[in-house]
């Protein structure tokens, strides 16, 4: 579907009830001619999401030409693998691309050819450890992590840019070919380019790295310049 605003087509976005983040950050992204149109649902349990289906086909009425899902589950055992599984599931029950947080990270990564990634979370060194073993399974070597530690997931949304600033200090004097930011309410996206001229590095974050991915798979090849090396360069 195309309308006014939107004469090249919609982009649908879905991100958790409470994640205040994704949607001015992607909002930030939108590349002329396209519009996002988006849509929450609820975590829970091992699905990820008992209304992410539902959700999702309440989006369609729109017909966008894609699906970004603003959530990484790289905070639990297992946790990419799962949302992967679930967004197949979606895919197949409305027809169209559908692309993850967690996924896009490490798509956004093997983009740069990055090895050796030093890791951002909004989570405690315990919950990193998760976060560490999920980007280990996907064929990358944790050489940094550190967290900015909030307290609860509401809370993420909260986290100051003096103290995300400070956490990216801490992982960037790691010898690592790119640092990776998780957590898709941590705000981080007008950041990026201030980030990848202070360490030499690329930054991907994952709200940039979700809708890089999805714009993509959506057929949209727009350079996006302002946030980073991944959509102005890939």
């Amino acid at each position: 579907m195309v309308d006014t605003l939107a004469p090249r087509g919609l982009i649908g976005v879905m991100t958790p009830a409470m994640n205040t983040v994704v949607q001015p950050e992607l909002e930030l992204l939108r590349p002329a001619g396209v519009t996002n149109q988006m849509q929450r649902f609820r975590l829970g349990g091992d699905a990820v999401s008992d209304d992410l289906i539902d959700e999702a086909l309440k989006l369609m009425d729109c017909n966008p030409l894609a699906i970004a899902v603003g959530l990484t589950t790289d905070a639990g055992p297992d946790g990419v693998t799962k949302l992967a599984a679930r967004c197949a599931e979606l895919t197949d029950a409305v027809g169209i691309p559908v692309c993850n947080a967690s996924e896009a990270d490490h798509a956004a990564l093997r983009a740069f050819g990055a090895k050796r990634v030093a890791v951002v979370t909004p989570f405690n060194a315990q919950i990193d450890q998760n976060v560490k073993a999920n980007v280990e399974q996907a064929g990358f070597t944790v050489v940094a992590i550190k967290g900015t530690e909030a307290p609860t997931l509401p809370a993420i949304c909260e986290t100051s840019l003096d103290d995300i600033r400070t956490v990216f200090q801490h992982v960037a004097s790691a010898e690592c070919d790119a640092i990776l930011q998780v957590g898709t309410a941590l705000p981080v996206v007008a950041m990026i380019e201030e980030l990848e001229a202070e360490f030499g590095k690329p930054i991907v974050a994952c709200n940039a790295a979700v809708y890089w991915q999805t714009l993509r798979a959506a057929g949209l090849s727009d350079q996006i310049p302002g946030f980073g090396r991944l959509l102005r360069e890939h």
